[in-house]
């Protein structure tokens, strides 16, 4: 295996060249291009220097990694006839594919290369721009961009934006955080004679004429707070602002068990949100949800006994243990498949308990508690067979329940009555009903019930007491039937 030599020829004119890179390449017996698409080449070609490209692998292929990695394989095949210098834009090291490959190719003991020269694109864009890249800044290929890479607080190059088509995808990436008209610096050629900035619009950035392979766009940091509330880190910047010693004295008075009654009534609320359909009050009521998690995180900050960082981590690791069939080589064929699964990773996760039942109360529902403990004594058989014995022991309890109405004390009734109760929530589990959504559904039904009487009655008589309970009922009845009116539309 003859040795491959990698040349920068810089970001423009043969002119940047260091006079040591220009003796190598003159020096050179075979010389391959990845692209003819730099000015260098042409000057090159124009004293006598003989080279190949690459360009005609760019014409068959339809991704950038399928042209890369033909164009590694090729080199390889070169290298086994002939010493081969292999001359790339900028450096080689800065946002260069190939040479990353070949990177590769030589820890697997498949080459041996030498690296020398080039300046990169950044130093005469750091120029053009004048920017200082120390107080932070992003290089981002522009062909595999997404929006969570973006960090709107930097400095963000974007390089390999070779045509209108990448400059679109990257637009539309940028503005699902940047204003629309958020100003981007389109950069062609920094450092060499041809040097052009042109400044416009985000949603122009496509529209720009003077776009290829020298091209970089330029995204200036946004300062101002309202401006990136996209970014998760404002939000977070926010709630910090909100606990700091200057910040609000509610918040800051905010512990654990203070805020457990927001975190209940915001679930509710988003409940609501969902079943009415409304996109609009979905994203609210998730920002106020959002708002209580950010909450507990920044007092475990203030605390001093965790961070976001560790719910993240937490939360994501246990995502990518529990579900092999995605991060890992387990098969499954169904949800039951991958519910059986999870249950299984859980029990190996956890120490055993002394019983099954341990863990699975919730303080804040009684039905929720009575749903997982019949649920966790189901996993192990202890079980109707079907919801026919439900069935039938809901009869039995009720039965039960007005045996005791008729000579029991309050204590006894109040227990048939939670009987009663304990098997309604067991028949839901059978039907696969959630009995705390079909609790609050009820209780919305009725608050828009009475409601329609409250208004019927001030819009009559305007007292309760002037109504008889059979003409009250009248106005429920009305309230119903517009109901299911509502309904059949």
């Amino acid at each position: 295996m003859h040795q491959l030599t990698i040349i920068g020829l810089g970001a423009g004119d043969l002119d940047q060249l260091a006079l040591g890179t220009y003796r190598k390449l003159k020096e050179a017996k075979y010389i391959v291009a990845r692209t003819d698409q730099h000015p260098a080449v042409a000057e090159l070609r124009a004293e006598g220097i003989v080279l190949m490209s690459f360009d005609e692998i760019y014409e068959k292929h339809d991704s950038f990694e399928h042209v890369y990695d033909e164009i590694v394989e090729q080199l390889l095949i070169m290298c086994v006839q002939q010493p081969v210098t292999y001359v790339v834009p900028g450096h080689p090291l800065v946002a260069e594919r190939t040479v990353q490959l070949l990177v590769e190719k030589e820890r697997e003991g498949l080459i041996q290369m030498e690296i020398a020269g080039g300046n990169s694109f950044l130093d005469p864009i750091f120029a053009a721009l004048r920017i200082d890249p120390i107080e932070g800044f992003q290089l981002l290929d522009g062909t595999d961009m997404k929006r969570d890479d973006v960090q709107m607080k930097q400095h963000i190059l974007i390089g390999q934006v070779y045509d209108a088509f990448v400059a679109s995808e990257v637009k539309l990436s940028l503005m699902e955080k940047y204003a629309y008209d958020h100003p981007v610096t389109v950069v062609t050629a920094a450092g060499s004679t041809g040097e052009q900035l042109i400044t416009v619009p985000l949603f122009e950035l496509d529209r720009v004429t003077e776009i290829n392979n020298l091209t970089t766009v330029y995204v200036p940091p946004v300062v101002e707070r309202e401006a990136r509330l996209k970014d998760w880190s404002t939000f977070r910047e926010i709630i910090a602002a909100l606990r700091a010693p200057d910040g609000c004295p509610w918040d800051r008075e905010q512990t654990h068990a203070s805020l457990k009654r927001y975190l209940l009534e915001e679930t509710h609320e988003l409940l609501e949100a969902i079943d009415s359909e409304d996109d609009d009050a979905v994203i609210e009521e998730l920002g106020d949800v959002l708002l209580q998690v950010f909450l507990h995180a920044q007092i475990g900050e203030d605390d001093g006994y965790f961070a976001m960082e560790d719910v993240l981590q937490s939360v994501g690791s246990k995502m990518i243990r529990r579900h092999p069939h995605v991060f890992g080589d387990k098969s499954v064929v169904n949800s039951e498949e991958v519910l059986q699964n999870w249950q299984e990773i859980k029990q190996q996760e956890k120490p055993q308990a002394d019983s099954l039942l341990e863990g699975q109360e919730r303080p804040s529902s009684s039905l929720l508690t009575s749903l997982n403990y019949q649920k966790e004594a189901a996993k192990v058989g202890f079980d109707w067979p079907t919801i026919d014995g439900a069935l039938e022991k809901f009869d039995e309890e009720w039965l039960e329940f007005r045996k005791e109405l008729e000579s029991g004390t309050k204590y006894s009734q109040m227990d048939e009555l939670g009987d009663v109760l304990f098997t309604i929530v067991n028949i839901s589990r059978f039907l696969k009903l959630s009995p705390e959504e079909a609790m609050v559904h009820a209780n919305q039904k009725f608050n828009r019930r009475f409601s329609f009487v409250e208004k019927s009655v001030k819009d009559g008589q305007g007292k309760f007491t002037d109504y008889t309970l059979d003409e009250l009922e009248e106005f429920w009845k009305l309230a119903k039937k517009g109901e299911d009116n509502d309904e059949t539309r």
